[in-house]
């Protein structure tokens, strides 16, 4: 069989590093867009960013359309789905979010067994591990879960949770437990390879455009994209990996710290590093319904063991601060700030 590998989800933000480490690294790619349209200017980003994309074609998906998964897998190695709906605003019906993630993820795996793909490799996050918890005092690990049952586990980490519980399923129906190896990133940093800034770097753009006087106190678990695909890409091949998950997270940050890694880079733009009083966000959450969401969210740092990662790799991870410098000098040259 060939070394061709399926990338859902191309045009993506991690989609497209990691077609990019896959070229790189001498592997055919078939990448999955839902309209072929943008096909040509997928394969211009990957040109500019150094891959012979002579051994890249591309397929039309849908995650929420049966039509043309087991043509997509003909002649796949390995599947890498990468692919999964993320929104700006939290939905009024969760399962707006929840219902695409899920029935993408079972059609995707359901391909890859049909067709007898080596490896499936499935982005999951971290917060398909970190919600809902009653105790964040300790780290938790790839066999912690987030709590489906409790209110502060919105529909994002739920979808992100059920997704991959169902491709788990999948593969251990059909006995193959150790052909699915999952990757769960923190948020997602680093340089973007085109002009959509995706929707990881709205945290950086709001911390370098010169609107925010002070941050509001949350804190987050980081990663650079690069690793992530080279995690990814790991995946496929390594033993260690099959049946297993892996969190891949350099460290947790809060909006302030960030904003201390960024004045020194950017020392003519005003950088936020002052936090602002809870009142204040309680006040605006009364207004603001994706506020309101996040209410729980204040003050609670959430630590995840992120030592599985850069085992995997054999070296470290990028620092924080290379992948949100990254990140905001991207924002900039693309001109989002």
């Amino acid at each position: 069989m060939s070394d061709r590998v399926l990338v859902t989800g191309i045009s993506g933000f991690l989609g497209g590093h990691v077609a990019l480490q896959l070229l790189n690294s001498g592997y055919s790619v078939r990448g999955s867009l839902r309209q072929l349209a943008k096909a040509d200017a997928v394969r211009q980003t990957l040109t500019r960013a150094g891959a012979d994309t002579s051994r890249l074609e591309f397929v039309a998906l849908d995650l929420t359309r049966d039509t043309g998964w087991a043509e997509a897998m003909a002649g796949v190695r390995y599947l890498q789905h990468t692919a999964s709906p993320f929104v700006l605003e939290t939905p009024k019906d969760p399962q707006e979010l929840i219902g695409p993630a899920v029935e993408g993820t079972r059609r995707a795996v359901t391909a890859a067994l049909a067709s007898g793909v080596e490896r499936i490799v499935l982005t999951s996050s971290i917060a398909a591990i970190q919600y809902g918890h009653a105790d964040y005092g300790r780290v938790m690990t790839e066999a912690d879960w987030s709590n489906l049952q409790s209110p502060a586990t919105g529909a994002y980490p739920a979808s992100k949770a059920l997704a991959e519980q169902a491709a788990w399923a999948l593969v251990d129906a059909a006995g193959r437990h150790n052909d699915l190896a999952v990757i769960n990133p923190a948020v997602i940093l680093g340089p973007l390879l085109d002009q959509d800034p995706g929707t990881s770097s709205m945290m950086v753009r709001r911390l370098i455009d010169g609107r925010l006087p002070a941050v509001p106190r949350l804190s987050f678990s980081l990663i650079d994209v690069r690793d992530v695909a080279a995690l990814q890409i790991d995946a496929m091949t390594n033993p260690a990996a099959g049946g297993q998950r892996c969190i891949a997270s350099q460290g947790s940050y809060s909006m302030a710290q960030l904003g201390a890694l960024l004045r020194p880079a950017f020392p003519d733009r005003r950088i936020p590093t002052r936090e602002l009083p809870d009142w204040v966000l309680r006040l605006v959450a009364l207004f603001d319904r994706d506020v309101r969401d996040n209410l729980g969210e204040l003050g609670v740092v959430k630590r995840v063991d992120g030592r599985r990662g850069p085992q995997r790799l054999g070296r470290t991870l990028i620092p924080a601060d290379e992948a949100v410098i990254a990140t905001a000098r991207s924002l900039i040259a693309f001109g989002h700030v």
